[in-house]
């Protein structure tokens, strides 16, 4: 039976650890990892089509006027978003793809492909978080309260989301969304080429 690629959408608060586990779960050659595009010049040492697509005003409300972004949003004048067509690629070739975004863009995606997996990965505690906020040691007072409060905000759109996956160590966050990921494959909706096969 053919492997089916699932788009996996990661959200988690500020200190969660949401990168790390995406990072960890990328050394797994079945998962694929989907490239924002932006409306931003490049910084140093970014490369286009690796750290982001980086395109013009009007190339991406063309993308967006023509139902091809999955999620969108502007962020200090520039617009940021998710291009469906390498996304649908990945998926096309088997990969698990990865979206790792935030809260609001992770439900625009889950109304334009609803078999999206939805995943919010979240510390064991609020105090957890913070303390993992606070070893940066590069966020001011003000900036650790202001994350807090973004996360309790976060925390509540959990609901919406299909999983929840407690990272109380990158290893069974990793393992947990890999048994999540193996369990989704095998829905019948994700299989319904390989049925409609089978009985031919």
């Amino acid at each position: 039976m053919a492997n089916p690629g699932v788009l996996i959408v990661i959200s988690g608060p500020s200190g969660s650890g949401k990168s790390t586990v995406t990072s960890k779960l990328l050394k797994d050659t079945r998962f694929a990892f989907s490239v924002s595009a932006t409306t931003r010049a490049p910084r140093a040492g970014e490369e286009h089509g690796k750290h982001y697509f980086f395109i013009t005003k009007e190339e991406f409300e063309a993308l967006i006027d023509g139902g091809q972004m999955l999620e969108h949003a502007q962020y200090v004048g520039n617009y940021y978003g998710t291009p469906r067509e390498p996304v649908e690629r990945l998926l096309a070739e088997g990969k698990h793809v990865i979206l790792e975004i935030e809260t609001k863009g992770a439900l625009q995606v889950k109304a334009a492909y609803p078999d999206a997996i939805m995943i919010m990965i979240l510390p064991p505690d609020i105090e957890t978080l913070e303390g993992r906020l606070r070893g940066r040691k590069s966020n001011t007072e003000e900036d650790i309260k202001n994350r807090l409060e973004t996360a309790k905000s976060e925390i509540k759109i959990a609901r919406e989301y299909d999983y929840l996956v407690i990272n109380d160590t990158v290893e069974n966050a990793v393992c947990e969304i890999k048994k999540i990921v193996d369990s989704e494959t095998h829905r019948t909706a994700y299989n319904a080429e390989f049925i409609d096969n089978y009985i031919k």
